[in-house]
């Protein structure tokens, strides 16, 4: 009998998937693209999912930093998780209230992947971009395009180097 239990439930945890959405507030922000979210008592590394945001010691990195921490430094946050990178931190879209809502319990309707591509301070990470929803995928590749067409943040530079090429030639 215990065995009809077991076997049903060890499957069930073998295929449940390894991350889940993540609520609570973020107390620190390493880059324009990782942040720390606390979570009760657990501090939860996440890397935002869709974009690659430049270094802090790339042009524009310390930029794309202060934006995502002006963005969710304090504030709670809705991580819609998807996966876990290489390092185990969660991957996932980060929603936070926007900054026009003044009542108690706004809603987490800011994008911030998507306020960090319009403002031209990181770019669409196209190599992960088919594991994003099709409508997702066209906001960010919509939001890019427009940043540099505006020649808005980092696009100001037409020889920008992407995150992924500069940190491969380090």
């Amino acid at each position: 009998m215990p065995t009809r239990i077991a076997v049903p439930l060890l499957l069930a945890a073998l295929t449940a998937p390894a991350w889940a959405d993540i609520t609570g507030k973020v107390v620190a922000v390493a880059d324009g693209d990782t942040i720390t979210v606390l979570q009760g008592r657990e501090q939860v590394k996440v890397r935002l999912s869709g974009i690659d945001a430049p270094e802090r010691k790339q042009p524009f990195g310390e930029r794309a930093r202060a934006n995502m921490s002006r963005l969710v430094f304090g504030k709670e946050v809705l991580v819609a998780g998807r996966k876990r990178d290489r390092f185990g931190s969660v991957v996932g879209r980060v929603l936070v209230a926007s900054d026009d809502c003044k009542q108690a319990d706004c809603p987490k309707t800011l994008d911030a992947s998507l306020a960090q591509l319009k403002l031209g301070l990181a770019w669409h990470y196209k190599r992960f971009e088919h594991e994003q929803p099709e409508y997702e995928r066209g906001q960010y590749v919509f939001a890019e395009g427009e940043a540099r067409a505006k020649r808005a943040g980092l696009w100001q530079d037409a020889d920008a180097v992407p995150p992924w090429v500069w940190r491969s030639s380090k």
